[in-house]
């Protein structure tokens, strides 16, 4: 998760409905994925790793008695390797990292995920952008997540190709959609209507710049 600072978040978007408009679009899609993973009683234990570290005390106002822990430096991948080892180091056996960039993911998503570990070593939750959403896996697996090129739309053809060459079990779950581009944004919209529909100078905005308000 990121500090929602508007110019730092969702920048493709940004380019098309404004820096403030995509931050705030961030800062809700963040709330309801957190909200929507929230565990069940005696379900796993949840984390939440931010960007970028020096945002502490705001990710302290903004998500109170949530447990947060800084990410790492380097890139994508190397922060994700970190999140897990951190994460296993902590005794867990099995570790789901989740974006928050796709409205459908859940609790339920999260629960086949790390149930799916016990017959396979990975997990894969692929988004329609050619990425994922969701990795899971039942021990750290850094060579995993290096050399990929994380802002192409090969990341999830890439980590398949790897993982084959480490001849590790992988599962898929459903594919959905992330909310990056304005294509995105009008397709999820029935879902990010609902989600903004108490900031109604926000669903104006939104709406009214992707056509889908009069």
């Amino acid at each position: 998760m990121k500090h929602p600072r508007p110019g730092a978040v969702k920048t493709r978007l940004a380019a098309a409905i404004g820096p403030d408009a995509a931050a705030d679009l961030y800062r809700a899609l963040a709330e309801h994925v957190l909200e929507a993973t929230t565990p069940a009683a005696g379900g796993y234990e949840r984390l939440v790793f931010f960007d970028p570290p020096e945002a502490l005390e705001e990710m302290r106002a903004w998500l109170p008695g949530v447990r947060i822990l800084p990410q790492s430096g380097g890139d994508l991948g190397a922060r994700m390797a970190d999140a897990f080892s951190r994460t296993f180091a902590r005794g867990a056996s099995r570790v789901a990292l989740v974006g928050t960039d796709a409205p459908a993911v859940w609790r339920g998503t999260v629960t086949e995920a790390l149930d799916a570990l016990a017959e396979a070593d990975a997990v894969m939750g692929p988004s329609e952008d050619g990425g994922y959403y969701l990795l899971a896996l039942r021990e750290p697996r850094p060579e995993l997540l290096s050399g990929i090129a994380w802002s192409a739309s090969t990341v999830a053809a890439e980590t398949r190709a790897r993982a084959a060459a480490l001849r590790l079990r992988v599962r898929e779950l459903a594919t959905l959609r992330d909310v990056d581009t304005l294509d995105d944004l009008r397709a999820e919209w029935p879902r990010i209507d609902r989600l903004v529909e108490a900031q109604p100078a926000l669903r104006e905005a939104l709406g009214r710049r992707v056509g889908l308000l009069g």
